[in-house]
């Protein structure tokens, strides 16, 4: 069946001469730019041309939920560089049918009654006047740096031409989302609604009122608001922004330097050729691989894991009602936070009174910033803090239907508090631990019902972490992994779900990246090189910063448990020349973190950490440098081969979990799309054969996992 103009874009002409142009693609939930919708704009546009003298304006609004969502992100992410040149001419006519459109010579309004984002509010800019329903759950921006793009559709043109260069940044730069009054405030939009009756009546009162409406940079004497980028004050500003932004992406980003480009030589051409610009840039960026890696991570695998594409089928949602949280430190405090701001009633206990009062205050430091920033008002400050119970009472955990344990490292710690929970939980409670290495099913001996236990590994701080990372045991239940995976959901966390094994998935892959880094240091290597390759590689922190916020002293405690247990199970005991390094910082130079107040770094008060000057004389050796690329890669090779080894051991199961716990959970390079995608955008082979040969330079720990040589020799992809 052939989908007419007009069954995507309804085209209504009412007895005041308006036409109401309604966008509603059938067949999706969603509008989006893609072919059917330039063909139905290209329609569209033409009558309006061809009728013009019986219109008098003309409003834009979407029959969804939402008003428009963007691109096609299926279309884009294929779109690859043997088709560059049909993509720029396409995207080249997209801009095309808003040039006309706001050039009709008539006022065009957008209706704006749902969320508009990246292409979505891209056609709102091309019109001459904007009105919002007043709804906080609508969203404006344009998130395209997100996904490693920049706004193709004219928005880094008409933002600067409508905000200035430093006012238009931040959203351009950031992705920066707002609601409905800080669009109005910023100067986005002109006017909000309370309904959809409203939001029509305002548009057609502003048509009828502004017969001639033109936008501001086609009328004589327009000028960029903030000036020029030659304006002393916007030189000043650009003149420092590049280094900020480097500072910010090390170069493993290029959407926000070619945003930056854009928008600088955008202002200072006419607007046919700043549109022009902006083409060639978003062509260049949509046919690279940073933007197929980040949509595919980003867009498509995270909407597949919130999906609840790893969630066991056919079990009903069930609804976490009352959570019991044994130990109130910094871990315990932040999963009360975080379960409390979703609505549930939290029952935070500890060894005494004062600790678990001390683990709610977390709460209280964390809502105020909210109160103080006007995020949130003293109303739902106090019923959120209502909702955590702070106790030392064991029985005060009676009817809870969900028991997570986030005490100490320690297992027979653990096995007591969790053995008197279970005794005191409804008789169907799920009973979890957040424990980070030890192994699920040996800990899950502390209940009777082992099928009811399972691992749920938040990350610190609770508050800004979004990863969860759900353990099943050998016995845990389909219908207790269910239960633990609407949770996270529900209190807006992302769930990745991992078989058992020590370490699981995200503490061992991370276990390589410290153990890396501090292995280089061992070998002579210079730790301010160490630090500074890390992130230019992409990742977040220098492995010998992150080592101190862990503390070598937990590293070492997590070892010689380890070691007993291997010892116990008759297991060989794996050496590591990053082992001799952190008994060194913890027994002999008494700097075990930042928690101590000194490790790989110092910690003045009051003053910003710096590496500690000795690490110069007592590691560093002239002689034993290495090429930057080498320490790059094997940060980043050493993660990658991990992830594959736990797929090979089956403790992943899932492509979308390997690659979107690995960044949300360890911080791996953003700019890969993920530890797997970051071997199948290297090349298979290519990888294998640059592994092997960090294998010879620097250990067997580099040697390809046979799962990888397997799937190369196939010729298949993870």
């Amino acid at each position: 069946m052939t989908i007419t103009a007009d069954a995507a874009i309804h085209y209504e002409k009412g007895q005041d001469q308006i036409v109401v142009l309604t966008i509603d693609m059938p067949g999706q939930t969603a509008n989006t730019l893609n072919a059917l919708y330039r063909d139905a704009m290209a329609d569209t546009v033409s009558r309006l041309m061809a009728e013009k003298d019986a219109i008098v304006g003309v409003i834009i609004t979407s029959g969804k939920k939402t008003f428009f969502a963007g691109g096609d992100l299926n279309e884009l992410i294929q779109v690859d560089k043997p088709r560059a040149q049909w993509f720029y001419q396409m995207v080249l006519g997209l801009k095309a049918q808003l040039r006309l459109l706001e050039t009709l010579g008539k006022p065009v309004v957008a209706a704006i009654n749902g969320a508009a984002l990246g292409g979505g509010w891209e056609i709102c800019l091309a019109c001459h006047h904007r009105i919002a329903l007043d709804d906080p759950r609508v969203q404006i921006g344009l998130p395209e740096v997100t996904l490693g793009l920049l706004p193709g559709g004219g928005g880094v043109v008409r933002m600067v031409r409508m905000l200035g260069l430093e006012k238009a940044l931040p959203f351009l730069l950031e992705g920066k989302k707002v609601n409905p009054q800080q669009a109005l405030d910023a100067g986005l939009i002109d006017q909000l609604a309370t309904d959809r009756d409203d939001m029509l009546a305002k548009a057609r009162a502003w048509i009828m009122a502004n017969p001639a409406a033109k936008q501001r940079w086609d009328m004589a004497g327009y000028q960029i608001p903030g000036g020029l980028p030659s304006h002393p004050k916007v030189a000043q500003m650009l003149a420092i922004a590049p280094s900020i932004l480097r500072a910010r992406t090390q170069g493993c980003f290029p959407a926000p330097e070619k945003i930056l480009c854009a928008a600088v030589e955008g202002a200072q051409v006419d607007f046919a050729t700043a549109q022009i610009i902006e083409t060639r840039y978003f062509t260049e960026l949509t046919t690279g691989q940073v933007a197929k890696n980040m949509i595919g991570a980003f867009w498509f695998q995270l909407n597949e894991i919130n999906a609840g594409g790893s969630r066991p089928k056919g079990i009903p949602v069930q609804v976490t009602k009352k959570l019991g949280v044994l130990g109130a430190g910094m871990m315990g405090a932040g999963i009360a936070y975080a379960s409390a701001s979703a609505g549930i009633e939290v029952v935070l206990k500890d060894i005494s009174q004062a600790a678990a009062e001390k683990g709610k205050h977390h709460a209280v430091k964390l809502l105020e910033k909210q109160v103080s920033s006007g995020r949130m008002d003293e109303q739902q400050r106090d019923a959120i803090l209502a909702r955590i119970t702070p106790t030392e009472q064991d029985s005060d955990l009676h009817g809870c239907d969900l028991i997570i344990e986030a005490v100490f490292e320690d297992r027979e710690l653990k096995r007591t508090v969790t053995a008197a929970a279970e005794r005191l939980a409804l008789p169907d409670a799920v009973i979890a631990s957040n424990t980070s290495t030890l192994p699920i099913s040996g800990l899950a001996t502390a209940i009777a019902q082992q099928n009811r236990f399972i691992g749920l590994h938040f990350f610190s701080p609770v508050d800004k972490m979004q990863l969860v990372e759900i353990i099943k045991g050998a016995h845990t239940s389909d219908a207790t992994l269910a239960r633990g995976f609407d949770f996270v959901l529900h209190i807006k966390k992302i769930p990745i779900v991992v078989n058992d094994s020590r370490g699981f998935f995200t503490s061992r892959v991370f276990a390589t990246f410290t153990s890396e880094g501090i292995a280089m240091l061992g070998e002579g290597l210079s730790a301010a090189m160490i630090e500074t390759q890390a992130r230019k590689a992409g990742m977040p922190v220098g492995p010998l910063a992150v080592s101190d916020e862990v503390s070598l002293s937990l590293m070492s405690h997590i070892r010689q448990q380890a070691r007993k247990d291997l010892q116990a199970e008759g297991k060989p005991i794996p050496e590591h020349p990053s082992f001799a390094v952190v008994d060194l910082f913890v027994n002999e130079y008494k700097r075990a973190g930042k928690a101590a107040g000194a490790g790989f770094y110092d910690y003045p008060a009051g003053a910003p950490k710096h590496l500690w000057p000795e690490l110069k004389s007592r590691f560093e050796n002239p002689d034993r440098q290495i090429a930057a690329q080498d320490i790059r890669d094997r940060l980043l090779f050493i993660q990658a081969m991990e992830t594959v080894r736990c797929v090979e051991e089956g403790v992943l199961m899932s492509t979308a979990d390997a690659n979107i716990g690995s960044i949300f959970g360890i911080g791996f390079a953003g700019w890969t799309g993920g530890a797997l995608q970051f071997i199948n955008q290297y090349g298979l082979n290519d990888f294998i054969a640059r592994a092997q040969y960090l294998a010879e330079q620097y250990g067997e720990r580099f040697e390809p996992p046979a799962l990888l040589l397997e799937k190369a020799s196939k010729g298949l992809t993870f």
